[in-house]
């Protein structure tokens, strides 16, 4: 069965970046099975009713400013799969998710940053999904449940997001890292890995510094969404962890 996966996006200039993260996700297609196609939550793209994209061939959307010039000349043109797309609808229909498709919009940066990193080549097919931070943590959870028999047909799974993300708070010249960003990530790890779904619906109650590493929620939510397709097995394991400019998270969980 193919895993799920969460990956922190980061700032869209990660793309550009030679790091010890980056150089995880460039090395992931080397030893991971290649998937059929590539299902994808990504933090901005928000909605208020579940929406999947279906368009035929993705456009490339900057949504940021004030980067690199080369970020703007990126494309990723993957394609999507309309077999996937209606199948996506009925597992979602089946469990009660109203969902409608979306045939127009491209692939936002926190969707293309992260495949262009995995899969360079684009010539994977791409179904993107949106988000909603309005819903309750469990509802979030039961999304990505909703989803989990994709990936017994080799479907690659993915959360692009953020566990730390607070861009006020960030420190565009440190080098070092914040301990309260630390100790929610530490919080979160032991949480995932022991697979405490109570306390993590309700870790802006319960996670320490939950309201600094997660101003707003929707970064934080993809998280939530691929760990919900692991439900069967309950299986996390960190893969990566490091930090930006004090407190920026660049986190990798898999969900078997």
């Amino acid at each position: 069965m193919m895993p799920s996966y969460f990956f922190a996006h980061g700032a869209p200039s990660i793309v550009l970046e030679d790091n010890e993260y980056t150089k995880i996700l460039k090395q992931f297609k080397d030893h991971t099975p290649r998937p059929k196609a590539i299902v994808l939550f990504s933090a901005h793209w928000e909605e208020s009713i579940q929406t999947v994209s279906a368009a035929s061939t993705y456009e490339t959307i900057y949504d940021f400013g004030g980067f690199q010039d080369e970020l703007y000349q990126m494309t990723y043109p993957a394609q999507s799969d309309q077999s996937l797309v209606e199948q996506i609808q009925k597992l979602f229909t089946k469990h009660g998710i109203e969902n409608v498709r979306n045939e127009e919009r491209g692939l936002d940066h926190g969707a293309w940053a992260v495949l262009k990193l995995l899969y360079p080549d684009a010539d994977i097919p791409v179904v993107a999904l949106s988000v909603n931070r309005y819903l309750p943590n469990e509802q979030q959870y039961q999304i990505g449940k909703a989803l989990a028999e994709l990936r017994e047909q080799d479907v690659l799974i993915i959360g692009s997001g953020g566990t730390v993300h607070n861009l006020r708070n960030l420190n565009w010249r440190s080098e070092g890292i914040d301990e309260w960003a630390e100790q929610f990530d530490n919080w979160i790890q032991t949480k995932l890995e022991s697979w405490d779904t109570e306390a993590l619906f309700n870790y802006r109650d319960l996670a320490p510094y939950a309201q600094e590493a997660v101003p707003t929620s929707e970064h934080f939510i993809p998280l939530l969404l691929a760990m919900g397709t692991g439900d069967a097995n309950r299986n996390a394991k960190l893969l990566h962890r490091s930090y930006q400019y004090g407190n920026l998270g660049l986190s990798c969980w898999q969900f078997n």
